[in-house]
């Protein structure tokens, strides 16, 4: 709210719901702003055993209604942690780490909830420590790999592309899975370096190939936003010789979240260089025609959820699909389909329409 509209509006919004909070206070609690956008409820007597979830349960509630602020219509969700003494510390100290570690697990697994402490949280954090520790080093050490997933022409199979897959392998940690170490790399920013690394390593990759087989790259918002992006691009273009043409910057939707305006500019600008950007996992997230309308798109990437549940019968997935499909035809962008895993869903996303095909079908 403080990058789009403004701090002013971010402190009415922080006023409002200091004030929803006050409202479902009672005698045995008390309330107060601890910084920024963090809060803090003491329970006196929590020894009934249902109180505690009861109080989450209607901060959350309560916090996740919509405001009114200077016109402006505002959405926002609360993540709560908590500890209890003296079963989770007998000092203050230990009380508000304890209840820290419960929040930052709230906030891992996807916000709006509530998660009391328990001893396996410190090891859990531990065991992040540890990984950031080893992810530091790891770009140093030569520890990152580049996989390469075929992407196919639908009706005849060729190989149209390939998306570079990150992995890492590190000798205390063994094969790091992705989902547990790129939201790692986002948090601390590590995924600047690390995404510069991947896409100078792809294009180099890639001008060894025919010259019709294009890369595609995926770009956290994380990176999209730094000063050094758009440069980082123009030099792994330059230094591997690779036609600009033949990269495809591959971004989610949440990179419009954080400031929709920056990251149009950012995108523009590698349009400008001749390269394709893809829309990835669309239909996951807001999917905003306004995106759509407002950038040119090279390929939009149908969810494999979608995928799977048009081979199931879905009757929803299929007329998604097919809805997608007619706009990016009208927007004369591609459509690829992703996780075809099957003959059947093979059979069905090329029915559908879909031009480009992505999935263990063809290739890991």
């Amino acid at each position: 709210v403080n990058d789009t509209l403004g701090h002013l509006v971010g402190d009415q919004l922080l006023a409002r719901v200091s004030e929803r909070l006050k409202s479902i206070m009672t005698d045995n609690e008390m309330c107060g702003r601890l910084g920024g956008d963090e809060f803090a409820i003491v329970i006196k007597d929590a020894s009934e055993p249902q109180l505690l979830g009861k109080v989450a349960a209607n901060v959350i509630d309560l916090l996740s209604k919509p405001y009114e602020v200077d016109h402006h219509t505002l959405y926002i969700g609360a993540s709560i942690g908590s500890a209890i003494g003296p079963r989770d510390g007998s000092s203050v100290e230990t009380l508000m780490r304890n209840a820290d570690l419960a929040l930052y697990r709230a906030k891992e697994d996807g916000g709006g909830q509530h998660f009391t402490y328990e001893p396996s949280l410190h090891a859990h954090a531990e065991e992040r420590r540890k990984l950031e520790f080893s992810l530091r080093k790891a770009l140093e050490a030569g520890e990152f790999a580049l996989h390469f997933q075929p992407v196919v022409e639908a009706q005849d199979e060729s190989i149209v592309s390939f998306e570079a897959l990150l992995r890492w392998s590190n000798r205390d940690h063994g094969s790091v899975s992705p989902a547990k170490f790129i939201p790692l790399a986002e948090d601390t920013r590590l995924i600047v370096p690390i995404g510069e690394w991947v896409l100078a390593e792809a294009c180099r990759e890639a001008a060894r190939w025919p010259g019709r087989v294009k890369v595609a790259v995926n770009v956290s918002g994380e990176q999209l936003l730094d000063p050094g992006f758009i440069p980082s691009v123009v030099a792994a273009l330059s230094n591997s010789g690779l036609a600009p043409h033949r990269l495809e910057i591959e971004v989610t939707e949440s990179i419009f979240v954080r400031d929709s305006n920056l990251a149009r500019q950012a995108l523009e600008q590698i349009m400008a260089l001749g390269c394709g950007i893809a829309l990835d996992d669309f239909g996951t997230g807001y999917s905003s025609l306004a995106y759509i309308r407002n950038l040119r798109f090279s390929t939009i990437k149908i969810d494999r959820s979608f995928v799977q549940g048009a081979a199931a019968g879905s009757r929803e997935s299929m007329a998604i699909i097919r809805a997608v499909v007619a706009m990016a035809e009208s927007l004369e962008m591609s459509t690829t389909a992703e996780g075809v895993e099957t003959d059947r869903e093979l059979s069905i996303i090329r029915g559908l329409g879909c031009r480009k095909i992505q999935g263990y079908y063809f290739g890991r």
